[in-house]
């Protein structure tokens, strides 16, 4: 399978054979509620944005399909009512010109009660295409999937996040090589891609998420498994490596 990053976006391209998915993660729907209950305003349509830009980006890239990687909606263990009017008709309206394929994350319990029968809704373990595969990030793929030579994963929200620079607060690609026996009873070499998130006002509040939540990233620290980093910005521009991963994730 071939992937590239959709510059500037936050989205992924895949290839594989004569069929094109974009895949994209953390949406979020719902979070100008929380915003709000925070005194913050946004003044625009959250769904309207992200619903406009993905279907600009499966129509420009003549992609038949879209996968999204989970935390479609903001709250967790419940539905807002913001989440009850939004969620079915961003699904809806995306259904109809596409197929749709959903991976839950940890954001999504209950999210069955807001999705069409036109999406499909794939196990939070994750989906494989081809040597690759995609899901959240908060829980560990099963050791079915050892055969697999990429992962690709949403969850982290990967934010350059250091005062004084001109990049603080901005969304980032993390590229990572990693020694595959911290994941799966199997040696040799994983490359993991850590994909930045759809919703751009996750981050309004400069607020910094203390992520050790997924056991994926956690096995790869604690096992000291990481060969090779990058950290590239939406706009393609490298902007660090091993160093700066702390400042990132």
């Amino acid at each position: 399978m071939k992937i590239r990053p959709l510059h500037p976006h936050a989205a992924l391209l895949l290839e594989e054979g004569d069929k094109k998915y974009v895949a994209v993660s953390d949406l979020h729907i719902g979070l100008e509620s929380e915003l709000g209950a925070r005194g913050i305003t946004v003044r625009s349509s959250l769904m309207g944005e992200m619903l406009e830009e993905l279907t600009s980006l499966v129509r420009s890239q003549d992609a038949g399909g879209l996968i999204l990687l989970g935390d479609i909606k903001n709250t967790i263990g419940s539905i807002s009512k913001q989440e009850w009017d939004d969620v079915p008709a961003f699904f809806k309206k995306l259904s109809d010109g596409m197929d749709v394929y959903l991976v839950p994350g940890n954001h999504d319990g209950n999210i069955v009660h807001l999705v069409p029968d036109s999406v499909n809704v794939i196990s939070s373990k994750g989906m494989v295409i081809g040597d690759t595969l995609f899901l959240h990030g908060h829980s560990m793929p099963s050791d079915t999937r050892s055969h697999v030579r990429r992962i690709v994963m949403g969850h982290l929200h990967p934010v350059f996040l250091k005062k004084g620079s001109v990049l603080n607060g901005e969304r980032v690609w993390v590229y990572l090589q990693v020694k595959k026996d911290v994941l799966f009873a199997e040696s040799g070499l994983l490359d993991l891609v850590v994909v930045p998130s759809f919703n751009k006002y996750l981050y309004a509040e400069e607020r910094r998420y203390k992520k050790s939540t997924s056991p994926i990233m956690s096995r790869i620290i604690e096992g000291d498994a990481i060969e090779k980093c990058m950290v590239v910005r939406l706009d393609g521009s490298i902007v660090g490596d091993m160093s700066e991963l702390p400042s990132v994730l």
